[in-house]
């Protein structure tokens, strides 16, 4: 008699936060200089300086140190996205920015907010990834997976015992936020959760109905 022997469990990558994060950094490098909370290389190398020591704590297992690092790293792109937007907004009836310059203004504000809210997600939801890697099955969470809804026996027959969240179910949650202002397939359970997503869908409509709408109608 063989026993089949389950294959321990992965645990999953970090560095698709880490490249959400720089690329909302690069986002904030490509908008106009008036927008940019300081020099435009500031939002991008302080970044860079939260995002390696939080990568290289990983690597050595510190996960404090690397939880702490990837908050900061994250709180800087979100400050810099309200700030970028604030200033935007604020600058509006002074017509300052050309009606390209608005566009890809707006472009780069709204995809930043998906990046981030995506990245703020997976990084709280079930206390983190770190354990969520520690816990079996995902069964209990600030969002009800459709996963979560199967029994266990359907969930083992489609190899989805060990399921559990990845950081492009929280970027396809974040997206569906920002484009149909609603969690679709995926309701939410917390408190801190619901917030989230209602400043994110906030941020959401500032940027597409008001920004990219008024930049069309100028051109």
């Amino acid at each position: 008699m063989h026993l089949k022997l389950r294959e321990p469990r992965r645990p999953e990558p970090r560095w698709p936060s880490i490249a959400a994060i720089g690329a909302v950094a690069g986002l904030h490098y490509a908008l106009p200089s008036a927008l940019s909370p300081g020099p435009d290389w500031l939002v991008p190398l302080l970044v860079l300086g939260f995002a390696a020591p939080a990568l290289i704590s990983h690597r050595i297992r510190a996960y404090r140190a690397a939880r702490i690092f990837g908050y900061v790293a994250l709180c800087t792109v979100t400050v810099a996205t309200l700030v970028s937007l604030g200033l935007l907004v604020a600058g509006l009836p002074s017509h300052k920015e050309t009606p390209l310059q608005l566009l890809i203004s707006a472009a780069c504000l709204w995809t930043s907010n998906v990046l981030i809210f995506a990245s703020w997600y997976w990084r709280l939801d079930a206390g983190g990834p770190h354990q969520r890697d520690l816990r079996g099955a995902h069964t209990d969470g600030a969002f009800l997976f459709p996963q979560m809804m199967l029994d266990a026996e359907l969930r083992e027959q489609m190899g989805e015992q060990d399921w559990r969240p990845g950081f492009v179910d929280y970027l396809f949650l974040a997206f569906n936020t920002s484009t149909a202002f609603s969690p679709t397939d995926v309701p939410v359970l917390s408190r801190w959760a619901k917030a989230l997503m209602m400043l994110q869908a906030a941020i959401s409509l500032a940027t597409l109905a008001i920004l990219a709408a008024r930049a069309v109608n100028i051109l």
